[in-house]
This record gives structure tokens, sequence and C-alpha cells, in this order.
């Protein structure tokens, strides 16, 4: 049995040790600490005396990743993001019983092998679960963390940010072998060893994506803008540095998220404006609305394009909205967020279907905004209707001095190696970057602390199709096929046995009763 104080000790070190991972995002970007981030929970996991103290330990770890993660969302959310994170947590407690299950006391060679398979399809199971745009979204995935390595990129294009997620964790399973089973150091050191032929082989053998043109994009980002009349003068000030874009000969500029703060029905004079930047520039503009429709009741965040005749027809309306900061879930329950944080007074209405938009010369371009980013199936989607290009429109002003800027902005690399299109991130505040079909950083970023900026990025096109955009998802089938192997294996030998599956062995300190 646990003292008091050992309990409270290893709770504590519960949370500390699910935060670690954090440190592998932007703005730290740590990235290889992201294969052994998690050896300490694990470690913890593993030495569970019970299945509950370690259902306990994981959803306490779940609960300070989220926090760690997320917690730039403080200033807007403040105590309401610790009943989230909990509420979140739970999603780690399946995972957690694994690492004890299969990793605990003294596992044979043939235990510790299944656990270098089970133990990350166990963690993807966590992050499939929690991609959920009701439970907040993709954002945090452990894979994204690599978004700027170029071998975990190219295993991108071939299974997403899931298939990187696996390989972290397995790396991660194997070094917790190799630290604490010396038994099973032979299964710890082949998949070690898997792991590198795998990325080695994608590496070498794997096509790039074919180059098939170039397009000069500009990109506007006007810098943080406060007051009554921010609107109108976030509006000037773009209207400035588009104006500074003429002779520049762009093909296409880009404004951020809610670049526009009127609807241009019910503004014609901000329409002949947008009409005119257009024509003195040669280029469409591709601007973002947030604003009450003069059309249809409600609020929508809206992508337009626009010509030198004023709107093209175009129009793609946000359909995956930021739980709280655009929608409050349920809010007759939930709607008392609003009076702690910086929640929704007014719930955002949600488009019907993406949109692939027509350019001049032919070329498609496929609209996102702001939190679309973070899902793959998203881009995925737009890659597959045509879009050549994905624009990523963007504003995390709110949360201007923290990690969000640089975290969203390293979606963007993701994916592009995913779909094989290049990726325009544009924000209204930084940071903004462009990044190609591979998933490599094209130019220079425009940083969250430019004031207000314009820059032209020569972006280049690609054709084909990566094997993620063509199959999809396929790691998460491969993590479930795993994990229903796994428990009809772990059924028939309890059934075989007339028993319950026997705890993990180990010294007597370490193993439960009943």
């Amino acid at each position: 049995m646990l003292t008091k104080r050992t309990r409270w000790g290893r709770a504590a070190a519960a949370v500390a040790a699910g935060a670690l991972p954090c440190l592998a995002f932007p703005a730290p970007a740590l990235w290889w600490f992201a294969y052994v981030a998690l050896v300490p929970w694990m470690l913890l996991l593993r030495s569970a005396p019970t299945g509950r103290r370690a259902a306990l330990e994981g959803w306490l770890g779940g609960a300070g990743f989220i926090v760690a993660v997320h917690h730039w969302l403080l200033p807007s959310l403040h105590v309401f993001l610790i009943p989230l994170a909990a509420l979140l947590g739970v999603l780690w407690i399946p995972w957690a019983l694994l690492v004890r299950e299969l990793l605990g006391g003294a596992p044979a060679r043939g235990r510790a092998a299944a656990a270098l398979v089970v133990v990350p399809a166990g963690w993807l199971l966590s992050e499939l679960v929690r991609s959920w745009q009701g439970l907040g979204g993709p954002w945090g995935l452990l894979g994204a963390s690599q978004w700027q390595v170029p071998p975990a990129l190219l295993l991108a294009s071939v299974g997403g940010v899931w298939l990187v997620s696996l390989l972290v964790v397995a790396v991660n399973c194997a070094l917790v072998l190799l630290i604490a089973v010396p038994g099973a150091r032979a299964p710890a050191v082949a998949g070690v060893a898997g792991c590198a032929v795998l990325t080695g082989a994608v590496w070498l053998w794997l096509p790039r994506p074919e180059l098939t043109g170039v397009l000069r994009v500009a990109v506007v980002q006007p810098g943080p803008v406060g007051g009554a009349d921010g609107a109108e003068r976030r509006f000037d000030a773009e209207e400035r540095l588009t104006l500074g874009l003429v002779g520049a000969r762009p093909d296409l500029v880009v404004w951020g998220e809610s670049s526009v703060g009127a609807d241009l029905a019910a503004r014609p004079d901000l329409s002949r404006r947008l009409a005119e930047l257009s024509a003195r520039t040669g280029a469409p503009l591709l601007v973002n609305v947030d604003a009450r429709r003069s059309d249809r009741p409600g609020i929508y965040k809206s992508s337009l394009l626009i010509g030198p005749e004023g709107p093209t027809g175009e129009r793609y309306d946000k359909m995956r909205l930021v739980p709280f900061g655009e929608y409050v879930p349920a809010r007759s329950v939930l709607g008392w967020a609003t009076s702690v944080g910086k929640a929704a007074g007014e719930d955002r209405m949600r488009g019907a279907a993406p949109v692939v938009m027509d350019l001049p010369g032919g070329l498609r371009v496929g609209p996102l905004v702001c939190f679309e980013s973070a899902f793959p199936d998203m881009s995925r989607h737009l890659a597959r209707e045509g879009a050549a290009l994905i624009v990523a429109q963007s504003a995390t002003s709110t949360f201007q001095e923290s990690w969000a800027p640089a975290q969203h902005a390293s979606l963007a690399a993701l994916r592009a190696a995913e779909t094989g299109r290049p990726v325009v991130h544009a924000t209204l505040t930084g940071v903004s970057v462009v990044h190609g079909p591979s998933g490599g950083r094209i130019g220079p970023a425009l940083p969250a602390s430019t004031a207000g900026a314009a820059a032209v990025y020569e972006v280049p096109l690609a054709g084909g199709t990566t094997v993620y955009a063509r199959f999809g998802n396929w790691p998460a089938g491969a993590a479930l096929v795993v994990l229903l192997v796994y428990s009809a294996a772990r059924t028939a030998r309890a059934v075989r046995s007339g028993r319950p599956a026997p705890e993990p062995s180990g010294p007597p300190a370490r193993t439960a009763r009943g």
C-alpha cells in the first residue's frame, strides 16, 4: 500500500510528467525532446501498484499535458481551462492502463515487443478522440512537434501527422524498455532500429512532389490594431500595405482572418476600395469578412475573392468554429463561461461545405480559416478537390505574446507535407509564413513582433498526390486493428485460463491484489 505522502507525490509527478512534452512544441520547439518526453510519465505508470492507480496517474498526466500545451488560453478561459483539462485528461486512461499492463514488472520479450506496437496505438486513440472539434480539435498532436524535421515531414506525406505520432511514441516506449527492463533490450533496440529503417526507406525511395510552376503570393500583415474603431483602422492599414505592392506583380494578395469588419453588401464603399486595390496590384485579393451578413441571420467568418470588378462570387464560410472563442458548446448549460473569461457572447454561424476557388489563369485555391488548419482532413479534402494552393487565414492577436502564434504557424508545414500542396498561413499580427509542397519553409516569416508588413513569396506549385492525400488516415485504422487484436488475444487467454488476465509481474512492493 502506498502512504498518503507517496500518493500525493506520485500525483504531482504525474501532472508534471504529462506536461513535459509541451517543450517539444513552439515556442521552445525542442523537437528532439519529443522522443524522450514521455519516458518519465511512462516509468511512473509502469510502477503503479494497481490498475486504478495507473488510471488516476494517466488522467492527471493527460490533464497536465492539456494545460501545458494550451496554457496560453488562460487569459481567455481563466479557471475554466482546468475543468476542460480534467475532462480531456480522461482520454489518456486507456493508454495508461496499456503502459502498466505491457511495460510493468519484468515483461518477457514477447510482451515487450507487443508493447512497442500496442502502446503507440493506445496513444493515437487518445489523439483521435480529442481531435473531434467538439472536444477542442487536433491541437497539440505529438507528431506536430516534428514540423521542422524533413524526414518527419516526409513520413507525414505517407500517413499524416498520425504516423509521426506513432513513431515518436514507439521510440519513447523503446527507451523505457532500455532503461527499466534489461531483459527486453533486444526488442527495444529492434524497435528503434525499425523506426529508423522505416524513416530511412521513406526518405530514400519516396518520390518528392513534382514541381509544376511558381505562384507569386503577397501576404499582408497589418499588425496589432485596437480601439473601438479598430476594424476601420485595420482596413486602412491593410489598404496602405497593399498599395505598396503595386509594381511587385503578385498573382494573389492574401489578407488575414477578420481583415474586413463589415459585410461588403452593406458597405459598398469597402467593396469599391477592395476592387480598386485588385485593379492597381493586378491580382485578386483573398480577404476574410467577420461580420453579420445582410442576406441571412447571424455572424459569419467568410473568405471572399475580390477582383477588379468587386467580389467574384467565390465565398467560403468557416465550418469548424473554435469552442468558446466563436461559440459556446451547450450554451444553456455553459453560458456562464462568458462571465469568467472571453468566451463568445454570440455564437458564430457555420458554413455548409468547403470551397475551392478559381483564380485567373485556371489555378485553384482552397481557403481555411484559422483553427481549421489544425484539421488534416480539411486540407486533404481541398487538395483532392483540385486546390493547387491552400491558404489559411488566421488571427491570433488575442494571444500575441504567447506560444500560440508560433504553434499555429507550425501547422502549415504539416498540412503542406501531408497534401503535397503549398500552404500560405496569413495572419493579422503574425506569425505569417509560407511552406512549400514538401513542408519546407519558403522565404522569411513575418513574425509577431512586426508592426505592419507585406511580403511577396515565390510559392512553388506541385502536381501529383501524396500517399496520405490518396488514402487518408490509414494509421488510425491500423492502430484500431492492433488494439482490437490485442483485446481479443487478451480475452482469449483469460477464457482459456478461466480467470482474469494476470497483473504484471514484479517486485512484491509493486504487485497489486485483486
